[in-house]
């Protein structure tokens, strides 16, 4: 059992709880529950087990026995009594657009439609059109989101949608009639992939700003045009909606539209507490007993309005975020301009596409002032990986280099292998002739997750490993993380003095933010490394800290905002002084 089963089973209750009209606020509680599940920082599996769920915010006694049954023992009765009632496909047409519970409710009743490829052929017969409800034009729009279905995909990392959004904004801003500009919703939050782009535009012209848009490129499909808002399909697959909206109204459609509905469910009842009405369009005293709502021309005044501190957009989940901004508690949370260099970035020794100098050149243009290299160790040999004889030689040119330049330092590094019993690659004395060591999981992926965890302990207990590499080996969109117990890891490199890596190459984002705090509290240091394989990659780094900072990492938090000095010094000293 892992988080994402759990919150997967309480997700699919609501669902089902919907279908059949049952008690909307229950629905709500199980619904509120999957996200919790999701996002809580801590091993919630684990406490659920424990039965140590109580005070958890979001879960009531019900749901905590639920939970705790689908700990101990994998299922949950009542989730599988309620599946009983329903044919497994059903749950597919929910990610549909246009349908919605009361209308599957129809499809299934009417017209027995329990799958996707039911609802295409009941469309293409023409049975759909018929129903009270649906129409002609309902069934040809369910057709063709049927087809746009098998042809975008639902979700996308962030490396395919920011040229998207920065080319929008960057168009949006060419218009004259642009007063602000601003992208929100989750890529805002940065959560480590996203559906839809949401941008927001102020303007006194909104008509002329939604039809602007309509003409700009890599649109394939304009889906809902209005004066205000436009909705358009991408080539490339996102959707991306636009709002018009006026300067005054900027603002509060910026924090509303930004999220996460959790949040935002948090701050209108904070709002309405003081007696005010909070929504994308203003905020506004209830009724003429409320107190006058202070002016607001920025985001951050709205959160000023309601006694908090302004919160940054990567922390809004939901989960502690407003209580601390309460107690004037919020972290100062790094910034790009805080890295001073980086580690584990792969040459043409392995299965990097440029040399030594040219990532060393791409790394000063950035502004940085070191660069950690860590080529693939010999067991990866499907990316070309060192053996000693090819390692001690790199070692050997990257000493050469620096003894060349006293204005930029590489850090002589590599990505070791964790074998399936925890040892190392490379024996002691290889690597103790190292800057720094990274250790990575590359095989036995499907170990079960004592195993896993132990092994990767075992790792960290070795004086030579200075950082843990991209720690659940997930490939986001593609390959989920393996079996692996965070808690312990994380308590495991505290107790070693281990750094954890966040990779930043955004097909990983890897360790999870939901996990950094955890980390951040037991003193655990962060690296942030783009684990590049070419020199463009090196601006990966800029995801990392957007990840970094959705997990409340301070600048002190993250290893590689020392100096070079300072860098230089950190690495010289036994890994237990760190």
């Amino acid at each position: 059992m892992n988080r994402e089963t759990m919150a997967d089973v309480l997700e699919e209750i609501a669902l089902m709880m919907e279908l059949k009209d049952e008690n909307p606020f229950k629905i709500k509680a199980y619904r509120g529950g999957a996200e919790v599940v999701r996002n809580y920082a801590d091993d919630i599996v684990a406490l659920a087990a424990a039965g140590n769920l109580v005070g958890i915010k979001g879960i009531g006694e019900a749901l905590r026995d639920k939970l705790h049954i689908l700990a101990t023992t994998g299922k949950l009765p009542f989730h599988e009594n309620l599946r009983a009632e329903f044919p497994s496909t059903l749950f597919d047409l929910f990610d549909i657009p246009g349908l919605g519970a009361k209308k599957i409710k129809v499809l299934f009743r009417d017209l027995k439609v329990a799958s996707v490829e039911d609802l295409q052929m009941a469309c293409e017969q023409d049975r759909v059109a018929s129903l009270a409800g649906f129409g002609p034009k309902t069934q040809a729009n369910l057709l063709e989101s049927l087809q746009r279905m098998r042809t975008y995909a639902k979700q996308f990392r962030l490396s395919a949608v920011a040229p998207i959004i920065e080319n929008f904004l960057d168009l949006l801003r060419e218009h004259p009639e642009t007063l602000r500009v601003a992208v929100c919703g989750s890529y805002r939050r940065s959560k480590e992939v996203v559906g839809d782009i949401d941008l927001l535009v102020a303007t006194s012209q909104p008509a002329q700003l939604t039809q602007y848009v309509a003409g700009f490129p890599g649109i394939d499909h304009v889906m809902v045009h209005g004066d205000t808002k436009i909705s358009v399909r991408l080539s490339a697959g996102p959707q991306c909606d636009v709002r018009a909206v006026s300067n005054t109204q900027f603002p509060f459609a910026l924090q509303y539209f930004t999220g996460s509905k959790e949040h935002n469910v948090a701050i209108r009842q904070r709002a309405q507490d003081r007696g005010w009405t909070l929504n994308e369009y203003g905020m506004l005293p209830i009724d003429s007993t409320s107190a006058p709502v202070p002016p607001i021309c920025e985001e951050a005044e709205i959160y000023r309005a309601l006694d908090l501190d302004p919160i940054e957009p990567e922390m809004r989940e939901n989960l502690g975020e407003i209580e601390a901004a309460e107690r004037h508690e919020l972290p100062r949370l790094i910034d790009i301009e805080n890295l001073r260099g980086t580690f584990h970035n792969h040459t043409q020794a392995s299965d990097g596409s440029h040399s030594l100098a040219e990532m060393k050149a791409a790394a000063e243009d950035l502004g940085l002032a070191y660069l950690g290299i860590a080529d693939h160790s010999k067991s990866s040999a499907q990316a070309n990986g060192l053996d000693e004889i090819r390692l001690l030689a790199q070692i050997a040119e990257i000493r050469e280099i620096n003894a060349a330049d006293d204005t930029f330092t590489i850090f002589a590094g590599s990505e070791v292998d964790i074998h399936k019993d925890g040892l190392l690659d490379f024996e002691d004395e290889i690597l103790a002739q190292l800057d720094y060591c990274v250790a990575s999981v590359h095989s036995a992926f499907t170990l079960d997750e004592d195993l896993m965890t132990k092994r990767i302990i075992r790792a960290m207990e070795n004086p030579h490993v200075t950082m843990l590499g991209h720690v659940s080996g997930r490939l986001l969109l593609k390959r989920d993380a393996y079996a692996v117990n965070h808690a312990k890891i994380i308590d495991a490199a505290a107790e070693t003095r281990t750094i954890i890596e966040l990779n930043c190459n955004p097909r990983r984002l890897d360790m999870d933010w939901r996990w950094w705090r955890r980390a951040r509290d037991k003193g655990v240091l962060c690296s942030i490394n783009p684990d590049a394989h070419t020199t463009a990659q090196l601006q990966f780094l800029r995801f990392g800290v957007n990840v970094a900072r959705k997990g409340w990492l301070r600048r002190e938090d993250v290893v590689n905002t020392k100096s070079r000095e300072e860098m230089a010094a950190f690495l010289a000293l036994p890994k237990h002084l760190r």
